[in-house]
């Protein structure tokens, strides 16, 4: 990143602006971005799920809508067979002479890669691997002003630090072994860096701690990218890990932007954190940032992050349409919000077998296994939200089902499923720790079935309805067997349809899952 300066001292002080973080809700974590002049590109992890990296475009860092993914072919995208919270870990986007760089890890395969296009959301090239030695997370890239570039990522896991060396991204080739810059400031898990050049100095900026309730900012510079590099004196400059009060917790891993008119923004990671629990995951939240007189980065004037920011200086109000709450499947391919798990699953789901529907196609795979089941999911992004959809499904077999679903990982999620041969019923299933359980059960009638969840910070209310009556309450489930405390990994809820033949049922028939429609309604204030 090339630095303009910084920013001049105006005689006349903009009214502060107001906004609200995360900027970006749900499971949406280690937030990278750049500007491509008045534009400003985003680019997030995914792990498991396919499309992977969601990219997100915003012309005032505040309000973002997402453009595309950056891996949405198999050939770029490998993740067969990876448990949940391996596959694509952080991501570092960059643009450099109108080209966009992505550079990401594949965990459980390959390792680390680039991929790169004239247009953010249109395809991305095929990756270019970056032979290594030994496997390494949370690549990133300085283009520099002599046209070197500089390839720094995470060394020697928990106790490592940053290492780096010389790249060529055309190639993927590395001029000579990575080697260690820096250590950190003496956290466990150095990582996350990201290099920068600011008014001729290196200013190298990592995340120590965890990516969790001790997650911290820290940063140091040096005249050259290979250090010695000096702390800064005021390290963390940004962290909640002394504040368990604070609603928003496990700050972290942030990557700074310069706006045209010389002011410097920061995203970071965050959670809204519910009783020291968190389920939605990791979200993308905004911070403002600047250099001091002595040449250091502060970040938010080192106070806290508030959900209710006021700021001075934000780019003009761009906000965009507001999506709509029903998804009646009459695109000819899914919105760019929906997913599967570890593939495309091609042949599992269908928008044209029959119009106006999203058709599912069970298999005996289902969210317990560690397969490519038949599941289409959008992230959680609000505590409070109502999600609904109608099926027609008749089972043919015991075991056979079709219905909503809130998945965490494998051995923690929720099913609200149509099943039974003959006689059809709604079942509230329950699974935590790998085990299941079956809540509450209603029979249901002939024809369609409406299924619905609503949400709060402390729990899920489930409904159904036959036909065209009332919703009726099936049971409840609490939000903390999805949250990241008892599921762990790195990931958040997914709220979405599911369909399965049943491992005891597989050798009948599965009849198609019909999804007339999906709502996904916010009800946070």
């Amino acid at each position: 990143m090339a630095a303009i300066g910084l920013l001049a001292a105006t005689g006349a002080q903009a009214a502060p602006q107001s906004y609200a973080n995360p900027v970006i809700p749900g499971f949406h974590p280690d937030p990278s971005i750049c500007r491509v002049g008045n534009d400003y590109y985003l680019a997030n992890s995914s792990f498991e799920y396919y499309p992977g990296v969601p990219i997100f475009h915003s012309r005032d860092l505040v309000h973002w809508r997402q453009i595309g993914h950056a891996l949405t072919r198999p050939s770029q995208l490998d993740l067969a067979g990876l448990r949940s919270s391996q596959g694509i870990y952080a991501p570092t986007l960059r643009c450099r002479d109108g080209r966009f760089y992505m550079v990401t890890t594949n965990v459980g395969k390959k390792g680390n890669f680039v991929v790169s296009t004239q247009d953010p959301a249109g395809e991305w090239s095929e990756p270019v691997w970056i032979p290594e030695e030994k496997s390494s997370i949370d690549p990133s890239l300085l283009f520099d002003d002599d046209g070197k570039v500089y390839f720094t990522r995470q060394d020697g896991g928990e106790k490592g630090g940053i290492a780096q060396a010389e790249i060529d991204v055309a190639s993927g080739k590395l001029a000579s072994p990575a080697r260690r810059i820096w250590n950190g400031t003496g956290g466990v898990w150095p990582e996350g860096p990201h290099l920068y050049k600011v008014n001729g100095m290196y200013h190298l900026l990592i995340s120590e701690g965890g990516t969790s309730y001790e997650h911290m900012i820290t940063s140091a510079r040096s005249r050259s990218p290979w250090g010695p590099f000096e702390a800064a004196p005021h390290n963390p400059v940004f962290s909640h890990r002394d504040k368990p009060a604070l609603p928003i917790q496990a700050t972290g891993h942030g990557d700074l932007v310069q706006a045209p008119d010389g002011r410097w923004w920061m995203v970071m990671l965050g959670v809204r954190s519910f009783d020291r629990q968190h389920h939605l995951g990791r979200e993308t939240f905004l911070a403002p940032a600047e250099w001091n007189s002595d040449g250091w980065l502060v970040v938010n004037k080192g106070q806290p992050l508030s959900e209710h920011m006021s700021v001075e200086g934000l780019p003009q109000a761009h906000p965009w349409p507001k999506q709509p709450v029903r998804d009646d499947f009459q695109a000819a391919r899914l919105g760019l919000e929906w997913n599967t798990v570890r593939g495309p699953a091609t042949g599992l789901w269908s928008l044209t077998d029959k119009p106006g529907t999203l058709r599912l196609k069970g298999t005996p795979d289902g969210l317990a296994d560690i397969a490519t089941p038949a599941f289409v999911g959008r992230r959680q992004e609000h505590l409070r939200m109502r999600a609904a959809t109608e099926l027609q499904f008749q089972p043919t077999a015991d075991g056979q089902y079709a219905g909503l679903a809130l998945r965490m990982n494998e051995s923690h999620h929720y099913l609200l499923r149509v099943t039974g041969s003959p006689q059809r019923r709604v079942e509230l299933l329950t699974r935590v720790g790998g085990v299941d359980k079956v809540q509450a059960t209603l029979p249901v009638g002939a024809g369609a079935v409406g299924l619905q969840v609503e949400a709060w910070p402390d729990r899920y209310v489930f409904s159904a309805r036959s036909g065209k009556s009332g919703f009726k309450q099936v049971g409840t489930a609490a939000t903390a067997d999805l949250s990241s405390e008892k599921a762990g990994g790195f990931t958040g809820v997914y709220v979405g349809v599911v369909a399965s033949s049943g491992k005891a049922a597989s050798a009948v028939a599965m009849p198609a899952a019909d999804f007339g429609w999906f709502d996904y309604e916010a009800l946070d204030k």
